[in-house]
């Protein structure tokens, strides 16, 4: 029963983070950054503790008896995915976004599910799975066998991208939705997605790294609610930290390119709907944060090791191709093209199966 409501929340996760861009497509004369940005004052500063303090009563608390040492690396860790984030939008003008997406995603995948159980075979913690715990047991197995599965889900659905872009001959859009004119230098943009997709694994370090955090909401409430399991909403504290320092990257990213497009001037450009621009912005921003909620609830039920990092990333890939399907960005290409698409949704879709099937043997 837990896996199925780990795979459940964690669908909703997926949901929202392949969904969220939705409502900037509706944002009316502002660059990305100046929209991105107002939508971050919202997923980063106002949302998340506001989701704290409704879950968690005592969450600043928590945070200020927190050594300084946790709260540095769990800030560090978030800092670090926040520049992973602006560096995918290189990593698609070099590679092309088929390609680029394809071997960033993947990288961020297998990094952010693999690394911390090879860290803790090394050095052990109760309760944290290790990478020799996975091979030697049956569900670890079907959990590997998941994200291959997947991996190959992206390859497929990465060519499908190539064939698109071929097919259309013209500008592509990224997974956000913006225009991306592509500049094939293959060493440059490999490199880049490299960094990228290693950078953008680290909102999974980073709550390992704050995890402490965690486990104080949880003995609270486990102390104040017996016989109940494991606390949803634990996270909840652990997300004000890591969101801090995606804050803090995404803030500099924002105001340089601000800076250098002159787009500043957004905010006070006439003829403009502003009360609207907010209102999608923050809805965004909500829906942006509401990945990590969800996220949260889910490894609460599977736990933080390689399970959950696979199913969110498998459900943001399946759930943003589907919207890419819907909204008609495949439209004008060929038969065997959406062949390809649709054989790779599906093959990412096993994988959640195959990773929700391990989890139930537990």
């Amino acid at each position: 029963m837990n896996a199925l409501l780990g795979v459940i929340f964690h669908f909703l996760g997926g949901f929202s983070s392949g969904s969220f861009y939705l409502p900037y497509k509706k944002v009316k004369g502002w660059e990305w950054e100046t929209f991105w940005l107002i939508g971050g004052v919202f997923s980063w500063i106002i949302v998340p503790p506001l989701a704290a303090f409704l879950t968690i009563p005592d969450f600043w608390e928590i945070i200020q008896n927190e050594s300084s040492s946790i709260l540095g690396l769990t800030f560090l860790f978030g800092a670090l995915w926040g520049i992973g984030g602006f560096m995918y939008g290189l990593g698609v003008r070099y590679l092309g976004v088929a390609l680029g997406s394809s071997i960033m995603l993947g990288l961020t995948m297998v990094i952010g599910s693999l690394v911390p159980s090879i860290f803790y075979e090394f050095s052990p913690q109760e309760g944290k799975d290790n990478i020799g715990l996975m091979f030697s047991s049956s569900w670890g197995q079907f959990v590997l066998l998941g994200l291959l599965v997947c991996i190959v889900g992206i390859i497929i659905s990465g060519k499908a991208g190539v064939m698109k872009d071929k097919e259309l001959q013209k500008e592509s859009a990224d997974p956000h939705g913006v225009q991306v004119k592509t500049e094939y230098k293959f060493g440059l943009g490999l490199t880049v997605a490299i960094i990228s997709g290693i950078l953008s694994a680290c909102f999974n370090f980073g709550l390992e790294a704050g995890k402490p955090m965690a486990m104080v909401a949880n003995e609270a409430w486990k102390a104040a609610n017996p016989g109940q399991g494991e606390f949803l909403f634990q996270n909840n504290v652990t997300y004000i930290v890591v969101l801090w320092g995606g804050m803090a990257s995404n803030l500099m990213g924002c105001l340089y390119l601000s800076f250098k497009n002159k787009s500043y001037t957004d905010y006070t450009k006439k003829n403009v709907p502003v009360a609207k621009n907010i209102f999608f912005c923050a809805l965004a921003g909500t829906m942006w944060f509401l990945q990590f909620f969800f996220y949260g609830m889910g490894e609460s039920k599977m736990g933080n090791g390689p399970s959950s990092w696979i199913l969110h990333m498998a459900f943001i890939i399946l759930i943003a191709n589907l919207w890419g399907v819907v909204i008609k960005e495949w439209k004008g290409v060929s038969r065997k093209t959406i062949s390809t698409i649709v054989v790779g949704m599906i093959v990412m879709f096993i994988s959640i199966l195959i990773v929700g099937y391990g989890n139930s043997l537990r």
